[in-house]
């Protein structure tokens, strides 16, 4: 007879449904790396990305698994392109031996590097967007030794408006329950978002990516809208579910809780992305700052690093190398994520952007046991407790061995229940191991 872990191994090795399934494992695993834009925003050249891959080396990230360095926006020259070829045109001033001048550089340390475009006529910024381009975009990338490609979402012209409105309930409005009342034009019951013309923009740079001799990781950023969930898996290895984020609480509490509805989706090869890690920056406490990472960690979101490296504390390097968070996140046998077991301050599967989903759990084939995380997303102190009847990968026994994933600390064999005091918006997270 199966056991409860071997079981869940057994039926969480496939991929996620319709999976973009690559060469050489690209994108079978959440990506790991450093992006330039929560850091620094428009203010970037090579000198910050040559730095940020040493730094990488040097505190150890790239041991633990972070390999991708990825420029963000405004890297071309803004309002033009090559007139004879039509391609992009990356800033001398900015990087003066071309975007494949830092591959090259990036490559050499046994790094990766990233891009960014847009799925539109401009960038975010306002730089040359790939919309109408992406066979040309695609053979540049390829050419220049890209490895990753974050594709965005802005200044949509209105002839590639969709016909339809789609609700992003944490990026449209705080609703109660997920719903979005006041959206005008809403999809009849039933309507295929693949027919939609955010879709057809998404999948016009899958396919030039596809038709490159070169296999690029793609990062979907269309912001959670056009119904994602259901056409998301197909077309990129990660994809947006939702606005970006920023460096502060509530919009992380935000975040989690509505992918917190969607870690059905979440698989080898493809994964819903909350965005990019605000680990270092804002004014987040430490508490913040680990349950951010600890909650994005167990989503099996990719972590991408969004700091200057080489000014990180110790104590939020510490928490972007927890080897047992990075290990759930980068299982190579178990693709599938936490799921909450329990909401806790709310009843289950309550939408609620300030109290998200407290109780989640996932087994982990390299910790050979379950992950456990207890979240107190109240403003104040407040106790949380795991019972390990409730939990679903350990149902029916009452011990087991457990570890402090902050810490490290074995805290021996623990019978019924684990209780932790946690500070606001803090979280707890177990290993729970043999019975015992």
């Amino acid at each position: 007879m199966l056991g409860p872990l071997t079981l869940i191994v057994a039926l969480t090795f496939l991929p996620a449904a319709n999976a973009l399934v690559r060469k050489n494992d690209v994108g079978r695993l959440p990506a790991l790396g450093w992006n330039s834009w929560n850091a620094f925003g428009c203010d970037i050249n090579s000198t910050k990305f040559i730095t940020a891959a040493n730094e990488v080396i040097n505190l150890g990230l790239k041991d633990l698994g972070y390999e991708y360095i990825n420029i963000d926006d405004c890297w071309s020259i803004k309002n033009t392109r090559d007139k004879n070829t039509n391609r992009l045109i990356p800033d001398p001033s900015k990087f003066p031996d071309g975007i494949s001048g830092i591959a090259e550089q990036v490559h050499g340390l046994g790094l990766k590097i990233g891009i960014y475009s847009s799925a539109s006529e401009v960038t975010c910024a306002g730089y040359p967007a790939s919309l109408g381009y992406e066979t040309v975009d695609a053979q540049s990338f390829a050419e220049w030794g890209i490895d990753y490609l974050k594709y965005d979402n802005c200044d949509v012209s209105g002839n590639w408006t969709d016909t339809y409105a789609y609700c992003v309930p944490d990026g449209d409005g705080d609703y109660p329950n997920g719903t979005c009342p006041d959206i005008t034009n809403p999809a009849p019951e039933g309507y295929d978002w693949k027919t939609s013309k955010t879709y057809q923009r998404y999948n016009a740079m899958r396919a030039a990516l596809l038709n490159v001799d070169r296999t690029i990781l793609y990062s979907l950023c269309e912001w959670g809208q056009a119904d994602v969930k259901t056409w998301g898996n197909e077309t990129a290895n990660s994809w947006r579910m939702s606005g970006d984020i920023t460096a502060d609480w509530s919009r992380i509490a935000q975040i989690a809780n509505e992918n917190s509805f969607l870690m059905d989706y979440a698989n080898f090869w493809s994964y819903p992305d909350p965005d990019m890690l605000e680990v270092g920056n804002g004014d987040l406490t430490i508490e913040e700052t680990r349950a951010h990472f600890a909650l994005w960690a167990i989503m099996k979101s990719p972590l991408i690093i969004g700091t200057a490296l080489d000014s990180i504390s110790d104590d939020h390097l510490a928490i972007l190398k927890n080897k047992y968070l990075l290990d759930f996140n980068q299982d190579p046998v178990i693709g599938s994520p936490a799921y909450p077991y329990k909401w806790g301050y709310n009843s289950d599967r309550t939408f609620d952007p300030v109290h998200p989903a407290e109780y989640w759990s996932g087994a982990s084939s390299i910790l050979e046991g379950t992950l456990v995380l207890m979240l107190n997303s109240e403003d104040a102190t407040s106790t949380r407790t795991a019972r390990w009847s409730e939990i679903p990968e350990l149902k029916g026994y009452n011990a087991y061995q457990v570890i402090d994933a902050w810490t490290g600390k074995d805290l021996g064999c623990v019978k019924n229940n684990y209780k932790a005091s946690l500070k606001s918006h803090d979280a707890a997270v177990l290993v729970v191991k043999g019975r015992c």
